[in-house]
């Protein structure tokens, strides 16, 4: 008998289907490899001295409050500095607005167990990050895709697909990464922005506003978050949720994140936390309070938003010069990512059997999609490439692959 016969899971639990990107990896410790594949920010650009001063500083200035259990909302020191990110950003709220999270993922988390039960109608933005769909499919919603564009969200092809939706299937949220998405780069204009949120209001479903790569941008204009162009609309907010982190822009190992949501949810996302791990790590926060009360943030983002155009640059450049006519891809300007496809029918999980054994690895798109997937799409990570070099040498292996059909 299967082991797994012996108990009686969860039906999400029965057959679970665990991440495409963290299969890849185990590949990472292979002497020589090359990773195009994960969202990690680079090890390179961690401002150790300016975390590791935090971290003294924080213990040094209350170790109990480091020590001890702390307040499930979060540390309103914390939340306050949070608070001077976000009115940066355009949003304005107060302390008791702000949920201080274990990464952002536990805001989704937590906002998808207080509103999503088995059977319940999710629209999500197509492709998508993988860890989103993941969390979706185990809470059993009935994931419904809609259609993006090189500028996110196609917000008419949105509105026309609420207007067809039998008004039984009415949805509870929306998901979307608006800016540098997760996988295409892609970021949504103002102008669709607002429209989104008006869509939300009148739809009468949770906007889920994701925003880990906002501040990672290196070229073109900033666009306020969604948020922010709801907060104009009169009643527009109650229908936004904002999750925010400093895991791409400071170091995910801190594991901070945070939420912003309507007073409703907000309370209920609390007594979920409570469940879930009490409070997020006083220590993590308290270290995470002082780096940003030393106003070490602005200066650490101007080094990787500079760091991470050379490197978007570099892998720009090799696609050009070694595969011209295999890959086709579109430049973003901001995050992390270079969404790409392969020319000619060729199937991007087929390749990737034959990249790894040239020693270079990137993400299969399928990955991304709930349904009928686009077999030839590809996610290459430029951001934790230790240098242009290596970001070459890893386009030419990626030809080699290619050649050796």
């Amino acid at each position: 008998m299967n082991s797994s016969d012996l108990y009686d899971f969860t039906e999400p639990f029965k057959a679970p289907q665990g991440s495409a990107i963290r299969e890849l990896f185990k590949y990472l410790s292979r002497p020589g490899m090359i990773s195009f594949a994960g969202g990690y920010p680079s090890k390179d650009l961690f401002d150790r001295a300016g975390i590791g001063q935090a971290l003294e500083d924080a213990y040094s200035s209350d170790p109990v409050a480091c020590l001890q259990y702390g307040d499930t909302a979060g540390s309103p020191a914390l939340r306050r500095q949070i608070l001077r990110l976000m009115n940066d950003r355009g949003v304005t709220r107060d302390v008791d607005d702000v949920i201080v999270t274990t990464g952002s993922q536990q805001g989704l988390d937590l906002l998808i167990k207080i509103l999503v039960a088995p059977g319940d109608t999710v629209l999500i933005e197509e492709p998508a990050y993988p860890a989103a769909i993941q969390a979706l499919r185990l809470a059993g919603a009935d994931l419904i895709p809609v259609r993006t564009d090189a500028q996110g969200i196609d917000v008419d092809a949105l509105a026309a697909q609420l207007e067809a939706l039998d008004p039984s299937r009415r949805p509870k949220l929306l998901y979307t990464v608006p800016t540098f998405a997760n996988p295409t780069g892609a970021t949504l204009p103002a102008a669709r922005r607002e429209a989104l949120a008006r869509l939300a209001m009148r739809f009468r479903f949770v906007l889920v506003e994701d925003d880990p790569y906002g501040e990672l941008r290196f070229s073109g204009e900033p666009v306020k978050p969604i948020t922010a162009f709801a907060d104009a609309i009169p009643g527009a907010s109650d229908w936004l949720v904002y999750f925010g982190s400093l895991s791409k822009i400071v170091a995910p190992g801190l594991r901070i994140g945070w939420a912003i949501a309507p007073p409703a949810i907000t309370r209920r996302m609390l007594v979920a936390k409570q469940t879930s791990d009490l409070c997020t790590s006083p220590l993590a926060q308290e270290t995470a309070r002082h780096y940003l009360e030393r106003g070490r943030l602005a200066e650490h983002m101007q080094t990787i938003a500079l760091a991470y155009r050379k490197r978007c640059e570099a892998l720009s450049s090799a696609l050009r010069q070694f595969v011209p006519d295999e890959i086709d891809y579109v430049m973003p300007e901001g995050g992390m990512f270079i969404w790409a496809r392969l020319t000619g029918g060729r199937q991007s999980a087929a390749l990737l059997k034959r990249a790894i054994e040239q020693n270079v690895i990137y993400v299969p798109g399928p990955a991304f999609y709930v349904r009928d997937p686009d077999e030839s799409s590809m996610r290459l990570s430029f951001a934790a490439a230790p240098g242009e070099a290596e970001v070459f040498e890893g386009v030419r292996r990626l030809k080699l692959a290619l050649a050796n059909r």
